[in-house]
């Protein structure tokens, strides 16, 4: 996503476009057995115009899935939403009674789970798996017929032979299993997706056709998505705006053209600077020394501050806000003018 389109989704994106998502401050914990707090979110902020889609990437552990999760209402019994609003088209879904949230599940808001190809369950035929989805979320409950009519919408949607509803789980490849799940995430109408990993444990190519199939949709639909993916190319290709998130917190928050050609973060450009690349001159990879923090005890200050090259005394005794460093383009650092400008042959096609 390094055209023009994308990078004419910047600055004047929010003002120009109805939102469809807007997350406020929004922190959440788990706590463990021994009683120990997990920080997993804490301040996360970021706004989705409608049709729009927005990635979030970072390194396993960093907070994305917990996001989701909290957005969608289906965190851990362990969960514990610390604060912070989650407004879809203006209504704070953190505010609904569990009922309200269920109703407003699927209909509203949906997702794709991780590794959710390998959760259908063996004994029901796939259509009929949708159909309970339909059965439990729509109101006014669909008519068989109805139903039936719109499973093979949706199929044809997302490619899927229509014969196949009457299939058994087994008897789809990994691909239509995974083409099976988007056409129950959208079995509801709703306004946003949101997608968790949606390609794993997939072959490329395959993985290829499902992204295609995912960004046709949202052509054709006007949806907006949300991405979660450590797959740097994978948020590369699929989307707009670009959230890179570390250690429970958003670091930095942009169009994806823009932070892939200049990421402003110490931490974005090492990711980006580790990641090879297929198209532009030859470059030497920089490794992304180091391991998270533990956040139980997460460091003081920015979080990052162990793993960075350009660390001072007030990155240790200070965390640094997510600001706008320029126009549409935000960033949690206090010394993101250090951080060298551009990443050669890094930036995607």
């Amino acid at each position: 996503m390094t055209d023009q389109r994308a990078t004419d989704a910047g600055a004047e994106s929010a003002e120009l476009e109805p939102t469809a998502l807007e997350v406020r401050n929004l922190a959440m914990s788990y706590e463990l057995k021994g009683g120990e707090i997990v920080s997993a979110v804490d301040d996360v902020t970021f706004s989705l115009p409608k049709g729009r889609s927005l990635g979030l990437v970072g390194e396993s552990g960093c907070g994305k899935t917990s996001v989701a999760l909290t957005l969608i209402g289906l965190a851990a019994g362990n969960a514990r939403v610390l604060g912070g609003e989650v407004l879809l088209e203006g209504e704070d879904l953190l505010r609904l009674s569990d009922e309200e949230m269920r109703l407003r599940r699927w209909n509203d808001v949906s997702m794709v789970f991780q590794g959710a190809m390998n959760s259908w369950n063996p004994v029901y035929t796939v259509g009929e798996q949708i159909r309970e989805a339909m059965d439990l979320h729509r109101r006014p409950k669909p008519k068989a017929k109805e139903a039936r009519r719109r499973i093979e919408d949706l199929f044809n949607l997302v490619g899927v032979n229509p014969d196949m509803i009457d299939r058994y789980p087994h008897e789809l490849s990994g691909g239509m299993k995974q083409r099976a799940v988007i056409a129950m995430a959208l079995s509801c109408d709703p306004k946003l997706i949101i997608a968790d990993e949606p390609t794993t444990a997939l072959d490329v190519i395959v993985q290829e056709q499902i992204l295609e199939e995912l960004r046709r949709i949202q052509h054709d639909l006007g949806m907006s998505i949300i991405y979660i993916s450590h797959d740097i190319a994978v948020i590369a290709e699929i989307t707009d705006l670009l959230g890179v998130m570390y250690a429970g917190k958003l670091v930095e928050l942009g169009t994806t053209a823009e932070i892939f050609a200049r990421p402003r973060h110490p931490y974005a450009w090492l990711l980006l600077s580790s990641t090879p690349s297929v198209t532009g001159p030859r470059r030497v990879l920089a490794p992304l020394e180091g391991e998270p923090p533990d956040l139980i005890d997460p460091p003081t200050g920015c979080r990052f501050h162990p793993r960075c090259p350009f660390v001072s005394d007030q990155c240790v005794a200070e965390a640094p806000p997510l600001s706008e460093a320029e126009p549409g383009h935000s960033i949690a650092c206090w010394r993101h003018e250090m951080t060298p400008v551009g990443l050669s042959g890094a930036a995607p096609s």
